[in-house]
């Protein structure tokens, strides 16, 4: 979170991994440390609620309590809030539209979790979540491109053979040579997906040599 653009060169997959407060699986681990997992969730928020990509803000919340807000247009925000346990945002899939009942996880105490700090990103050490932004606006197969090259780079920094800046530079990349279609159908979603994997495999080998 306050590692300098210079260390982030030399950040390693195991302190990558180390996430102080969500335990999510090696892929989403990285992906949050990246701040792509919000970029993700910013494409995701547009289509599911049409909001447009103006109005859809990221903040950095190192106590994980806070999971969302919605500010209404009287001014009042309403937030949902809980402990950070991937339990229940899965439980959400399982039981929708009921809640299922918890019961092996503890309830949220506001006074032990203490103070409540909120940042925002900062794009310069955080490239994913621009580069997530501008392919939401440019729309067409870009958020696609971006998906499928981001796997593919998360994956090559997993087997160590890239460093942990290079993910965003191989989306940078991609993104930047990637073939625009408008209004795409799914076979060409489907192309664009698979022609993203590929161009990052190439370009995580090249970083690799």
């Amino acid at each position: 979170l306050h590692t300098s653009r210079e260390e982030l060169e030399s950040v390693t997959l195991d302190q990558a991994l180390k996430h102080p407060t969500w335990k999510m699986g090696n892929k989403i681990t990285i992906d949050s440390s990246t701040l792509m997992n919000k970029g993700l969730e910013v494409i995701e928020a547009f289509w599911f609620f049409d909001v447009p990509t103006d109005r859809i803000d990221v903040v950095v919340h190192p106590q994980s309590i806070v999971h969302s807000m919605v500010e209404y247009i009287d001014g009042s925000v309403i937030a949902q809030l809980g402990i950070p346990d991937m339990s229940v945002p899965i439980s959400y899939i399982l039981g929708y539209p009921d809640r299922l009942p918890l019961t092996h996880l503890p309830s949220l105490d506001l006074v032990k979790a203490g103070k409540l700090e909120f940042y925002d990103p900062d794009l310069g050490r955080f490239p994913c979540l621009r580069l997530a932004y501008e392919a939401l606006q440019a729309l067409g197969t870009a958020p696609a491109v971006l998906n499928g090259a981001n796997e593919i780079a998360v994956a090559s920094f997993l087997d160590r053979q890239i460093q942990y800046l290079d993910i965003p530079r191989i989306l940078e990349d991609v993104l930047s040579e990637c073939p625009s279609v408008d209004e795409p159908d799914l076979a060409q979603l489907l192309e664009a997906d698979a022609w993203a994997r590929s161009a990052a495999e190439a370009r995580s080998a090249e970083l690799a040599s």
